[in-house]
């Protein structure tokens, strides 16, 4: 949200300044109703008019990058009232969408923005956009199982494949994929005849975490934001 003068000067209409003499002389309209208070805020998914005439206002795109716990939701509103990652937002971010999901149960990456063009490409399969996950298992999987992980695991709706697959920590395997689909990795493992005691996403892409707390969420820093555009042909 921003002021409602700051708002009209970036749409090009005229100086800050005189944006303030319009509000003034109650010359524009938010949701239909006619403003005259200069603190008024507003945003860019606000129809403002001036004069009866609609403003369009350039939307400016935000990127959060978040570090979910266990036990949220990917959802903006829960119909069983469990929490969700909307939960862990500031205010400001409440109008952000996830790039994709992660389920209930996995930590780890999610981003969060209003940039539609770059979700389509980021969650798009023929954009092959790498996501890496660190998977901790009960038993741990032995050499026969790790081969049959990397050659690909045939699941209800397909065969399911990492495009890498090591062992970054004693405890941890690490597996690559360029798909999205509904609990993919969970699954695999549990194909195999393994429980999942952790699964958390480490990288999407370029982006990875950081030195981000478990639980708090940042914006994305220009690099960031330019390395992923780049990777999916929008820079």
């Amino acid at each position: 949200m921003e002021r409602l003068q700051k708002l009209i000067a970036a749409a090009g209409h005229c100086s800050r300044r005189a944006a303030e003499e319009l509000i003034r002389d109650g010359r524009v309209r938010v949701n239909g109703k006619v403003v005259r208070e200069l603190g008024t805020k507003a945003s860019a998914d606000d129809e403002i008019e001036i004069d009866g005439e609609p403003l369009k206002v350039p939307r400016r795109h935000r990127y959060v990058v978040l570090n979910k716990p266990e036990g949220y939701v990917t959802t903006r509103h829960d119909p069983d009232g469990r929490p969700t990652v909307y939960d862990l937002l500031y205010q400001d971010d409440a109008g952000l969408h996830p790039v994709g999901r992660l389920d209930r149960d996995t930590l780890g990456l999610l981003l969060l923005t209003n940039d539609g063009e770059l979700t389509h490409r980021l969650t798009h399969p023929s954009f092959q956009v790498e996501r890496a996950y660190h998977v901790c298992t009960r038993p741990w999987p032995d050499k026969r199982l790790l081969s049959r992980l990397r050659k690909g695991v045939e699941l209800e709706d397909g065969l399911a494949r990492p495009v890498a697959c090591s062992i970054p920590l004693p405890d941890t395997v690490e597996v690559v994929m360029t798909e999205g689909r509904n609990r993919e990795v969970r699954r695999m493992f549990e194909a195999l005849g393994l429980e999942v005691l952790l699964l958390r996403r480490v990288r999407l892409g370029s982006l990875t975490l950081g030195k981000l707390k478990l639980g708090k969420a940042r914006p994305l820093k220009p690099e960031e934001v330019s390395g992923l555009r780049a990777l999916v042909g929008l820079e």
